[in-house]
């Protein structure tokens, strides 16, 4: 699971730093004169921080899995990569279309990223102290 991990946290980290980057120069100028284009701005800017965020917690993921080899950290890993597409993706298109049904999928991307860190706890409780 170590590689798949850092493999999927470098991908997220490069798409992250790539979609940010078009949400700020890109869109801003097609979404400006829409009536509900701050709106959309701001679900862009939600979607790709939380997706940086979460491509470096895919790399905590990964490194706990390594160390510990423990469920819990491979628990984390998929819950972290599933919450990037969930939560982000559903902020992503909403952005692009303007369709807010989307938002009912939002908040299960959020529970997966929830749930990734309390899996995070867990896999962490199971270190050695040292």
């Amino acid at each position: 699971m170590e590689r798949l991990f850092f493999l999927l946290s470098g991908a997220y980290g490069f798409l992250g730093v790539a979609l940010g980057a078009f949400g700020a120069h890109g869109l801003k100028s097609r979404l400006g004169g829409l009536p509900d284009g701050a709106q959309r701005m701001e679900w862009w800017l939600t979607g790709s921080q939380y997706h940086l965020i979460h491509a470096l917690a895919l790399a905590l993921a990964a490194h706990l899995a390594a160390r510990t080899g423990s469920t819990a950290a491979t628990v984390a890993g998929f819950c972290f990569a599933g919450g990037v597409l969930f939560f982000s993706g559903s902020l992503y298109v909403m952005t692009l279309t303007g369709t807010r049904a989307l938002g009912a999928i939002t908040p299960f991307g959020g529970l997966l990223l929830l749930a990734g860190w309390a899996s995070v706890i867990v896999a962490a409780l199971g270190l050695a102290k040292g």
